[in-house]
């Protein structure tokens, strides 16, 4: 039996003077794919956002590979390395001189940070081999504002695969690309999950790709209202309960 990976027990997280996610219990064991969906305005980032640490949470606890979430939001270290992140939108100033070299690189460890990257020959080789995994080892010495959205998005893959991780987070990470670049963005992405092993936590409105390639769905609109694998979690009738009785699938095919 896989071990859970990540536990949210009660979680409730409050937004000004309203519940944005309200009493969320649900557990992610490693290796399973799970989708969270729900209707814009559900908390779904919010949910997120939380388990992090970003966002404090009012009620409830959150447990990450065994240690809990403190309530200031920390994570021991050799925890933390092992969760990656990809937001929806991968915002930075454009006048910053880094190269995609120097992004990935920002995902090896503390320690890395604070040597010259010409100097430090161990994270130079893990850049190096994780662009090369995503089919970018020619990006490398390119600067990060140079690059267009699916680029960015492999860059952003290669940060993940810089060091060991057991845990992705991904908040609508393909937002923006065009169909093509994300049947792509998802072909690598799932590749990478069964060659690492990772367990993977999303958020996504595509729910074709949700039933084609997630273990397990979370549906959500401030509380839970279903959770189950995709062909229980997706019926119609709990697609009418989450998003309204009005709401038509848009089929997006990969």
């Amino acid at each position: 039996m896989s071990a859970d990976v990540l536990v949210v027990d009660g979680l409730t997280v409050y937004r000004d003077t309203y519940a944005a996610v309200q009493d969320v219990s649900f557990a992610l064991a490693e290796g399973t794919d799970m989708a969270i969906v729900g209707p814009n305005g559900a908390g779904k980032s919010t949910l997120i956002q939380s388990i992090l640490g970003i966002l404090p949470r009012r009620t409830g606890a959150v447990s990450v590979m065994g240690q809990s979430l403190s309530g200031r939001g920390y994570l021991p270290a050799p925890v933390r390395h092992q969760i990656a992140y990809l937001p929806q939108n991968f915002l930075f100033d454009r006048r910053i001189p880094i190269t995609v070299n120097e992004l990935v690189a920002l995902g090896w460890d503390d320690l890395g940070l604070k040597l010259p990257w010409a100097n430090h020959r161990p994270r130079r080789l893990a850049v190096r081999q994780a662009l090369d995994r995503v089919d970018a080892f020619h990006l490398g010495p390119q600067p990060i504002a140079r690059l267009s959205g699916g680029e960015m998005k492999r860059a952003l893959l290669a940060y993940c695969l810089v060091r060991p991780r057991r845990l992705l987070i991904l908040d609508e990470a393909p937002a923006g690309l065009d169909v093509r670049s994300e049947s792509e963005f998802y072909r690598l992405l799932y590749q990478l999950k069964q060659e690492q092993g990772w367990a993977i936590l999303q958020i996504s409105h595509d729910l074709d790709m949700v039933r084609k390639h997630c273990d397990r769905v979370l549906c959500l609109n401030r509380s839970i209202r279903c959770q189950g694998t995709p062909n229980d979690a997706l019926s119609p009738d709990n697609l009418a309960a989450v998003y309204g009785s009005d709401f038509v699938p848009y089929r997006h095919r990969h």
